[in-house]
């Protein structure tokens, strides 16, 4: 049975760092292609970003670029999302996703499996 884990959200001031966890169960992550996802109150789900199974190649939203870095411990099946600089607009419900795909995308109906997702509150 598939299953994702998020951990590691919280309330931090904006500038701050967090990282976020994903403990994937029931698949390997380095198979799948895995990524993040997050749905702000009243707002659609939007792609954080993506790696793809084996290449490790990444895709990222513009809105992170720069401030937020993907990666993966295959050892651990764990995927992590780095998030620095948080900005008040990055609150939100944070998903981690996982598909059969080599290849990642920050769409969210071409994901298979999903996280319950960990709250990430930027606020001073």
């Amino acid at each position: 049975q598939v299953q994702l884990v998020e951990s590691g959200g919280g309330l931090v001031q904006p500038g701050g760092s967090l990282r976020l966890s994903c403990a994937a169960s029931g698949f390997t992550v380095d198979y799948y292609t895995v990524g993040w996802f997050r749905q702000a109150p009243g707002k659609e789900r939007e792609g954080v970003s993506g790696i793809s199974s084996r290449s490790g190649s990444t895709v990222y939203a513009n809105s992170v670029k720069g401030r937020f870095t993907i990666s993966r411990d295959n050892a651990k099946n764990t995927l992590y999302l780095q998030m620095n600089s948080l900005k008040p607009e990055d609150t939100a419900v944070y998903y981690c996703a996982a598909r059969r795909s080599y290849v990642p995308s920050l769409v969210a109906r071409e994901y298979d499996y999903w996280g319950q997702g960990t709250q990430v509150t930027v606020s001073s």
